[in-house]
């Protein structure tokens, strides 16, 4: 497989770059794109082939599922049911923005992330080329764009070192913001439970939840460099598989 770098320097190279990349998801290829957070490793998210070698490429297996992508607060709907009232205004104020939520995966959707159990962890990113990418692409599955034990990638030098030929498309979108990781945060419960902290503060989160009536509760905290570069819940987030360390997610 030939691999492309791409630039999003001008608008013109950024709608090619789009494109590029776009296709290749759809061929059911691997791309890398930028996020508000770090560089992401992005495949369809229902192609199984193309999540499986996601995985591959970043040597995890099934039981660290990615979280997935969204370009719209709509999408999430499709994607997850039993979602409280509170968890909707959390997404209202937050997206686009560094929250990733943990939802009940709709029972009908045809697809395979892994061991999600019955779960999935969603985010709608803040940056224009990768809503670009979603908006042709649809929900991608997503993690930090780098091999597992390793630091996020801030760059496309980076990401290209760690993965290579198993990357078709690398959009170039110059350096990253950085490796503070969303805040992840578990909706299947009664309560509002954090599963790892990160860039939205408690006290961002309760200013929403308590004229709710709703109970923040966990302690979630950086588990490791890894994981502080995930966008994927941490080892104990209970029903759901851990994403481990970007989505570094340093976080996609």
């Amino acid at each position: 497989m030939s691999t492309m770098r791409l630039s999003t320097t001008t608008e013109t190279e950024r709608d090619a770059a789009v494109e590029a990349a776009s296709l290749a998801v759809n061929r059911g290829e691997l791309v890398v794109i930028p996020t508000d957070t770090v560089y992401g490793l992005a495949a369809d998210a229902f192609e199984p082939q193309a999540v499986q070698a996601l995985l591959a490429a970043k040597g995890r297996g099934r039981d660290m599922p990615p979280p997935v992508l969204v370009s719209s607060a709509v999408t999430l709907d499709a994607l997850a049911t039993d979602l409280p009232e509170w968890g909707r205004a959390l997404v209202a104020e937050f997206w686009p923005g560094p929250l990733t939520i943990v939802c009940h995966q709709q029972s009908s959707l045809k697809w395979d992330l892994g061991e999600t159990r019955g779960t999935v962890a969603v985010r709608m990113p803040d940056h224009e080329v990768a809503l670009a990418v979603l908006e042709r692409t649809g929900p991608l599955a997503v993690s930090s764009a780098n091999t597992t034990g390793d630091a996020a990638a801030l760059n496309v030098d980076e990401a290209v070192e760690m993965l290579g030929d198993s990357v078709a498309v690398f959009v170039d979108a110059g350096l990253a913001p950085g490796m503070v990781p969303s805040t992840i945060v578990d909706l299947t419960g009664d309560e509002c439970r954090v599963l790892r902290m990160g860039a939205v503060s408690q006290e961002q989160l309760r200013a929403v939840l308590e004229p709710l009536g709703v109970a923040l509760t966990g302690e979630g905290v950086f588990d490791d460099a890894e994981s502080a570069a995930d966008a994927g819940p941490v080892a104990d987030a209970g029903p759901v598989a851990d994403a481990g360390e970007a989505e570094g997610d340093g976080q996609a």
